[in-house]
């Protein structure tokens, strides 16, 4: 019997034990490890953020969706990883034993690296149901006393795509209110130009939003570094190309969201050859731990390097359909281990993105999703904020079943045919 236990039950550990199952034994136990029993669908937080949507609508208790499936749920959350004991210690001070540990936690979000960023201090955030609640309070206050609005990421910020969705989410909701006129709107991040991404692009992802942002009067600030937020004004340096502040800006706000920099949890993070400075989980082509061959790690909270350097630190992104293709191929490897065999299988890596805008919205592909790559391409229109909503019911529902399968291939590449849609959209 084998002890197969995955400690998160967000997006990549809920994935994780789903698609595990089919590779374990009759005799091994597969026990999944959270901080509470409710799982929540991170990209609707801009929608909730601005009253599109109710937090319970976007949300699954996982108790019967895991007993259903013969899954153990534990939702003390995890204290500490103890890689030479093969034990993760709870948070009521018990501890689990492991055969096969996959590390899937997602990031800690690190506000306090910045005086006054985060919903503790003057920033709103999207990044968790219960940020993107509070930024709801706070955007009606707005609403109710309109003034100027700073959304963006901060220096060493890895996800930037919530913040370019809430930028035009919002500005979508205040159109519809007959308040845009009134509330002046600034993009602040730490991409060396917009539309980077973390990723030095998409196709044509600078040109897009860019004319975007134009077309919607919002100003921006590219290789910026966040240096403190006031209650009414933020901080920040521009810094050039050779690491010297340009320029510094004191910029008033009413609103302010913005994408603060991940790092690992606690419970792994300084721990000696499993993760790194940041505390990120080090892994092989298999997704497997280099020196804990028994560990495994898939999601944000893996270790990828930049995709070069840049003015401010920016972060890879990993998004859903990358952060599956790591699951399948963590899958696939403990099973192949459980019947006595090598790993062989790698993740594809590769990038399906659907950015809403409110109204419109920018779909990009990238295959392999770090450069160079073999498909690199973007567009932009009204089918993408369709195609986001089609995806949030499917993926809800599939996960309310417990159902197993690749979310992000089986919809966007067999029920949108991203590959027919890029065909059309590329025509001349």
């Amino acid at each position: 019997m084998a002890e197969v236990v995955v400690l998160g039950a967000g997006l990549s550990g809920t994935l994780m034990a789903y698609e595990l199952l089919p590779q374990l034994r009759r005799e091994d136990r597969l026990t999944v490890i959270s901080q509470g029993p409710v799982y929540h669908f991170v990209p609707s937080n801009p929608w909730v953020a601005v009253g599109w949507r109710k937090r319970s609508e976007i949300e699954v208790d996982l108790t019967d969706v895991m007993k259903r499936k013969g899954i153990r749920l534990l939702t003390a959350g995890a204290k500490r990883v103890h890689p030479q004991d093969n034990r993760v210690e709870l948070g009521d001070d018990s501890s689990v034993a492991y055969d096969y540990l996959v590390v899937a936690t997602g990031p800690e979000l690190a506000f306090d690296e910045i005086p006054g960023l985060g919903p503790n201090g003057n920033t709103q955030s999207v990044c968790h149901v219960d940020h993107a609640a509070k930024a709801q309070e706070a955007f009606e206050r707005l609403a109710a006393d309109p003034g100027p609005v700073v959304i963006g990421a901060v220096q060493g910020a890895s996800c930037f795509g919530p913040a370019y969705e809430f930028l035009f989410i919002l500005e979508t909701e205040l159109r519809r209110r007959r308040l845009r006129d009134r509330v002046p709107m600034t993009f602040v991040t730490s991409e060396p130009y917009i539309g980077h991404l973390g990723l030095d692009g998409v196709g044509d992802t600078k040109g897009l939003l860019e004319s975007e942002m134009r077309e919607k009067h919002v100003k921006w600030i590219t290789s910026a570094k966040v240096k403190s937020v006031g209650p009414d004004t933020m901080t920040v340096e521009e810094i050039a190309d050779d690491g010297s502040v340009k320029a510094t800006r004191d910029l008033p706000f009413k609103y302010s969201m913005m994408v603060p920099a991940f790092r690992g949890v606690e419970a792994v993070r300084g721990i000696d050859k499993l993760t790194n400075p940041r505390g990120f989980v080090l892994v092989d082509k298999h997704q497997r731990n280099p020196t804990f061959q028994n560990i495994f790690s898939v999601g944000v909270c893996v270790a990828i390097p930049p995709v070069g350097p840049t003015p401010v630190p920016v972060g890879v992104p990993k998004t859903g359909f990358m952060i599956e293709s790591m699951v399948t191929a963590t899958a696939l490897n403990i099973g192949a281990l459980l019947k006595g065999e090598a790993p062989r299988t790698q993740p594809t890596w590769n990038a399906i993105c659907l950015a809403d805008f409110g109204d419109s919205g920018v779909a990009f592909l990238a295959q392999p999703q770090i450069p160079p790559r073999n498909v690199n391409w973007s567009s932009k229109g009204e089918w993408v904020h369709y195609a986001k909503v089609a995806f949030e019911k499917y993926f809800l529902r599939k996960m309310r079943r417990g159902e197993s399968e690749p979310f992000y291939e089986r919809f966007l590449l067999d029920k949108l045919n991203i590959a027919k849609i890029k065909e059309v959209t590329t025509a001349p």
